[in-house]
């Protein structure tokens, strides 16, 4: 079996309207947060190209993949990956855009406000050999067809990806549990008969809220909108809503999901 710790981790765009909760603000909490619970693999969302630069410097352990959702921006939002250089390689990796023109930089699909990008990599364990698939992205807070078309774009390339490797999707769906963009992937088929499940269902136990939102100061009732889905060949540890903090507030608007499984 292949022990991996797992993260799913919107970290809030950097903007001067959060005022004492904007990035500069934040920025040391967000990494310390990911260092002390120290996961193998963390999916990162909003994270702006500086953003990500500098938790490349205060995380060097890790090594980032991904391309910006807004290429044409200096700054773009990131659905990148880190994963533990000294554990991983990584075999292949590509971004695509959430559209009905997946392939070209910055297209907006359906209804949505923005850009959306999913960003996949294709680990391998260094001393094991053993494959993992990981899928990071970040569904439209507007559109519900961009989020429907969206969440059936990624699924698809997922499939067509994977052949016996382990599956990580995971990221923020904008849609609570049971939601149409969250249905859509519990029990999605992958080659091989096997299918995804939501990582929650498969903890023995949960821990933490079951909402995954914050304002920065409390948690936002209802919004559990963060999601780490899993092949059903996982074995699930552990599940939790990472609720650290510090005296001012919480590291980001939402809630990094903390995961602890074996392929």
């Amino acid at each position: 079996m292949m022990p991996v710790r797992l993260m799913s981790f919107n970290v809030r765009y950097d903007t001067a309207k959060d005022g004492v909760h904007n990035w500069a603000h934040r920025r040391r909490l967000v990494a310390d947060t990911i260092r002390y619970h120290d996961p193998d693999v963390v999916g990162v969302q909003e994270a702006m190209t500086h953003q990500l630069r500098e938790l490349e410097t205060m995380l060097p352990g890790y090594e980032w993949v991904g391309d910006a959702r807004d290429t044409a921006a200096p700054s773009g939002e990131h659905t990148a990956v880190g994963y533990r250089r000294e554990r991983f390689s990584a075999a292949a990796t590509d971004t695509f855009w959430l559209s009905e023109t997946p392939e070209t930089a910055n297209s907006v699909g359906w209804d949505a406000r923005h850009p959306r990008v999913a960003t996949w990599v294709r680990l391998r364990d260094r001393a094991t050999d053993r494959g993992l698939v990981v899928l990071n992205t970040h569904l439209d807070h507007y559109g519900e067809r961009a989020r429907r078309e969206g969440i059936g774009l990624v699924l698809e390339r997922l499939a067509g990806l994977v052949d016996d490797e382990g599956v990580v999707l995971c990221g923020d769906f904008n849609c609570v549990v049971g939601g149409p963009a969250h249905a859509a992937a519990c029990d999605y088929a992958l080659p091989g008969g096997r299918r995804l499940r939501d990582s929650r269902r498969l903890a023995p136990g949960c821990h933490g809220p079951t909402t995954t939102r914050t304002d920065f100061e409390d948690l936002l009732p209802d919004m559990g909108i963060d999601h780490v889905f899993l092949s059903d060949d996982a074995t699930v540890t552990g599940w939790a809503a990472v609720t650290d903090r510090d005296d001012a507030h919480y590291a980001s608007d939402h809630l990094p999901v903390v995961v602890d499984c074996e392929f």
